[in-house]
């Protein structure tokens, strides 16, 4: 078995007999309690009737109770971290109720969900959480029965000693079990052994869903709740300068207008307080349909804002970031990116001496892609639910990051912290636009000031066009090749508006002699943030369709060039900063060939490969296009993970399956771009998502089997999508895609 540190003191373990049932509720507090873990990723498991950071309620019928802390968008961690808990603890999983925590830093740590990290930083805690209580359990047994605790086994909810052949229900031992002293160390399960992970499991929530049980923001109602929307400027430049609301506030319903500004100018700006527009106007109104007509008698004056500087304090430290005036359009974007591509960048990292490469080199091939920005697009649009009275507050919003924006409510409110209390709906999708909290901070700040309780809802308009978005991106990939077609050095220099997506020390740096990675970055007013597997989404198409180029001049085939990089990785890798793990990048791609049938490619189906590396895991896809006159029709995508241990396989599959669709309507059609400021799609008949007909006919999804602690699963079977589709539309049609969206490109380099 394997060992692990609980380090749980008494403030930080605490048990409680529960009177009335003869109950035990285990509490855990693991600050510092397993390796790699920081304060911002403590684990909770609370019980919401308690007062404490984390539970696991054993009730004396032997059912139990385990609270998820983090917050749930369509993961799954609602199912697959209870049953992470209930392997170690030896139970039924028929026996298990999940129920979901509150907001509460103090109880339950940081409760995040996003960057693919849950179940991966949650792993070795959430084992504990089920090992320890299993484990004072089994003590409770041998004192009662007064055998060695050694010779007692568990099997479902029920201890054994075989040589007395006594038994007894967790729920016996459960008052007793709460007297029991936790050692410094814990066994955990060996994986050979695990019954519940690995095994698939439905959805706790599917008949809820299903049936439209009130779970999500947009269901939260309160008696005497009024609605409020917003009206912020049309241009990202601007911002208010006057209103006239007389109109507005004499229709019928109305109860105020109100202007609010999200932040105090005394407040410093965290890594998440991202707002596109923090002065904003409000009407707060009895109804929806009485709101959105007023909302057409306002009568509001906005002005260009000028260009100033911000400090922000975010996960990487204090940032600097210059915000500039004027309006911007897509179409200076593209001339400035393509002026900036030309200059010498920021170099990032050098192997080798790339510069005699080229110029020693037989061939070169020079390539760029770019990609527009992105608006995220949840189903659920943003919504909040505050009510401020006095100097204490509550809140139901469907949030990915509570944590983070609990400082600016408190600042912007003037209230303390502490009393702030947060639920957390089920959100309905996320993708990193609602780890962007300002529209909690909104409702709020709208509630104090008209003194009642409000629901702050986006419509989708204003969803669409307050930001945050994916941004706008670029890069030019060079190859050298020597006269027999070998690649001898490879330059990437990246950049955006207003970040750059280069990875500097992922693959294929590590498996060239000669190489060279440079940065530049455009500093923009429109306002961007975290879109399903940041960076990578872009970085991975454009890397992907390069390296496709080169296997096609070195006359190789695509899958077997990367395995042949991947091999010189592995034995003999150049630089020592290389991200990923040569040996599991190769293995996800060796599945990937066996399971897609590579080597027989079907009578007219067009293939492309594609593999990446990013959130710690490793993904590949081989996609099959036919052309329907002149449409690309996708009929089938084959994927291949490693992600480790897979907790639950059916969650997986469907987030791998998401993930596909996902990126392929994003690949196809996904772009917004803007005119003097002005974001120029604005709702679903101008913003074309993917439809039931574009979607793939078939999606195969394979697991690397591994005994690897689980890494991430949401994001990173997304960034490969746009290269498999890249190279399989090469295929099809002879021509390459340098610019997204494919579908709608114009222009195409040959």
């Amino acid at each position: 078995m394997t060992l692990i540190k609980t380090k749980i003191g008494r403030r930080s373990f605490i048990r409680t007999s529960t009177l009335a049932s003869g109950g035990l509720v285990l509490g855990f507090n693991w600050l510092a309690s397993c390796k790699n873990k920081t304060e911002e990723e403590i684990l909770a498991m609370p019980k919401e009737w308690f007062e404490m950071n984390s539970y696991l309620k054993i009730g004396d019928n032997g059912v139990v109770t385990i609270t998820t802390p983090n917050p749930e968008f369509g993961q799954n961690i609602r199912t697959s971290m209870p049953m992470i808990v209930a392997e170690e603890l030896g139970v039924d999983w028929k026996n298990v109720v999940v129920d979901q925590a509150p907001y509460h830093a103090e109880k339950y740590g940081m409760q995040f969900t996003g960057g693919s990290r849950g179940i991966m930083t949650r792993w070795e805690p959430l084992r504990m959480a089920g090992a320890s209580a299993r484990h004072v359990l089994i003590a409770a047994a041998a004192q009662a029965w007064q055998v060695p605790a050694n010779e007692i086994t568990t099997e479902d909810g029920v201890l054994y000693h075989k040589a007395t052949e006594k038994s007894a229900g967790y729920g016996e031992m459960a008052s007793a079990a709460a007297q029991i002293t936790i050692p410094e160390d814990i066994s955990l399960k060996e994986v050979k052994d695990f019954k519940i992970i690995g095994t698939s499991h439905k959805n706790v929530d599917a008949k809820s869903i299903v049936t439209g049980e009130p779970m999500f923001g947009m269901d939260y109602q309160k008696e005497g709740m009024l609605i409020a929307m917003i009206v912020h400027p049309p241009a990202f430049g601007m911002t208010l300068k006057s209103m006239d609301a007389e109109a507005a506030k004499a229709m019928s319903g109305i109860k105020d207008v109100v202007a609010i500004n999200s932040f105090k100018d005394d407040y410093k700006k965290g890594g998440f307080d991202v707002n596109a527009f923090p002065e904003i106007v409000a009407v707060v109104g009895n109804s929806t349909w009485e709101v959105l007509q007023a909302k057409k008698k306002l009568n509001v004056e906005w002005q260009p804002f000028d260009s100033y500087t911000e400090t922000i304090n975010g996960f990487r430290g204090t940032q600097t970031k210059n915000v500039p005036a004027g309006l911007e359009s897509s179409t200076s974007h593209a001339a400035k990116m393509a002026e900036l591509a030309a200059k010498p960048g920021k170099i990032v990292r050098t192997d080798g001496n790339p510069k005699a490469a080229f110029k020693n080199a037989a061939k070169i091939i020079e390539r760029s892609y770019s990609a527009p920005f992105l608006a995220h697009n949840c189903m659920e649009p943003l919504n909040a639910f505050a009510h401020v009275e006095g100097d204490k507050a509550q809140i139901a919003a469907p949030v990915q990051i509570p944590s983070l924006i609990l400082p600016t409510l408190a600042s912007s409110l003037g209230i303390p912290a502490e009393n702030i209390a947060m639920e957390m709906p089920r959100m309905g999708g996320g993708f990193g636009r609602k780890a962007y909290a300002h529209y909690v901070v909104e409702a709020a700040m709208i509630s104090q000031k008209v003194n009642a309780p409000v629901k702050l809802v986006y419509t989708r308009e204003d969803d669409m066009t307050n930001g945050i978005y994916r941004p706008s991106y670029h890069a030019t990939y060079r190859a050298a090749l020597d006269k027999n077609n070998n690649l001898t050095a490879l330059h990437v220099k990246a950049g955006g508006i207003p970040e750059s997506p280069l990875f500097a020390n992922r693959f294929p740096a590590g498996a060239i002699d000669n190489y060279m990675a440079e940065e530049w970055a455009i500093d923009s007013n429109i306002t961007i943030g975290a879109f399903r597997a940041p960076r990578s989404n872009f970085m991975a198409g454009a890397e992907q369709s390069f390296l496709d180029e080169i296997a096609e001049a070195s006359g190789k085939d695509p899958i077997q060039f990367r395995l042949d990089l991947l091999k010189r990785a592995k034995e003999n890798p150049v630089g020592e900063r290389n991200d990923y793990d040569a040996e599991r990048y190769a293995g996800v791609l060796e599945l990937l060939r066996e399971k897609s049938g590579w080597s027989a490619t079907p009578a007219n189906i067009n293939r492309g490969i594609s593999a990446y590396f990013c959130h710690n895991s490793y993904a590949a896809h081989v996609l099959d296009i036919r052309m329907d006159e002149g449409k690309p029709v996708v009929e089938k995508v084959v994927c291949a993970i490693d992600c480790g241990i897979v907790v639950n396989p059916d969650a997986a599959v469907n987030m791998a399956e998401g993930a596909i669709t996902d990126g392929i309507g994003n690949a196809f059609f996904g772009e917004l771009p803007f005119k003097d400021g002005m974001p120029q799609k604005t709702n679903f008949h101008e913003y074309q998502m993917i439809r039931m007909s574009d979607a793939p006919k078939e999606i195969e999804v394979h697991f690397v089997e591994n005994e690897i602690a689980p890494t991430g699963m949401g994001e990173p079977p997304f960034p490969p999508i746009f290269g498999a589709i890249a190279n399989a539309l090469y295929k099809a049609t002879g021509q390459r895609h340098y610019r997204q969206p494919f579908v709608t490109e114009k222009q195409i380099v040959g």
